[in-house]
């Protein structure tokens, strides 16, 4: 089988798992918390379980990383990185901005990546070197070239309370350079905005791989660039990132530089 075939076989899965949670929206669900505001609803769990049985089915022989499993480390050459639902916070209080996130690592890179967005039934993906995609067409970055005339997102950490003074001051410099910044609470969806010009850059702080990795191939195959805040190639397991639509990203870099 090719990617092409694995592909068609996530965008299944994540559609799948996206009526499970748009359904799981309606009942009543349950809530519990990892930390002060991180939290985790039964919906979560449910998608997980049905995304890992999924995935197990089709790739017996693949590793599965999931949020909510707390194994983060790939030890096989093929696995899968995935967010049953990223933006749970969102979800938990009915703000309708979330999605579900599976993408395919091997010989250390990002090889596939889908992103369902469920509330406006927007499916992202891509397969590297063959471009990216949103529902069928094919999308690219935004050209705008000046970060006066830019949208940008971020997000922020949930340790905010702990690490308030750079993360703000970050979000201060970039408020003073930007025509604008909007904060949607949900990563996967800002990468894949960024993709397809509805964005022109994201940063965040405190990110994990699952809120990553089908994003930032996206993202390249796109048109734009990742990194790392200090304009390295992006590292999955170390949190942080800088998305743009390319054209953009040395002047990002330059302010996140400024603001340290």
């Amino acid at each position: 089988m090719s990617y092409r075939d694995w592909l068609e076989i996530v965008i299944n899965i994540a559609q799948e798992a996206g009526q499970l949670i748009k359904e799981g929206a309606s009942k009543e669900f349950n809530v519990s918390y990892k930390g002060p505001v991180d939290l985790v609803t039964s919906v979560d769990l449910a998608s997980q379980r049905l995304i890992k049985r999924r995935l197990a089915s089709a790739f017996p022989t693949h590793q599965i990383i999931a949020e909510e499993s707390g194994n983060v480390a790939a030890t096989k050459q093929y696995a899968w990185i995935v967010d049953p639902l990223d933006g749970t916070t969102n979800f938990a209080h009915k703000f309708p901005i979330f999605s579900v996130s599976i993408a395919l690592k091997t010989n250390n890179q990002i090889v596939l990546g889908v992103v369902h967005e469920i509330n406006f039934a927007e499916t992202f993906w891509a397969i590297k070197g063959e471009g990216a995609w949103l529902n069928g067409k094919k999308i690219k970055t935004s050209q705008i070239n000046d970060l006066d005339k830019a949208l940008l997102a971020t997000g922020f950490p949930y340790n905010l309370r702990n690490n308030y003074q750079p993360v703000m001051k970050l979000f201060s410099s970039f408020a003073l350079k930007t025509q604008g910044i909007r904060r949607a609470g949900a990563a996967t969806i800002d990468l894949c905005y960024v993709a397809c010009g509805r964005l022109d850059g994201f940063w965040e702080l405190g990110l994990k791989p699952w809120d990553m990795a089908a994003g930032s191939l996206i993202v390249e195959e796109a048109g734009g660039k990742v990194s790392r805040f200090d304009g390295s190639p992006l590292n999955l397991w170390h949190p942080e990132i800088v998305a743009s639509n390319n054209i953009l990203h040395q002047q990002m870099l330059e302010i996140i530089s400024q603001a340290k």
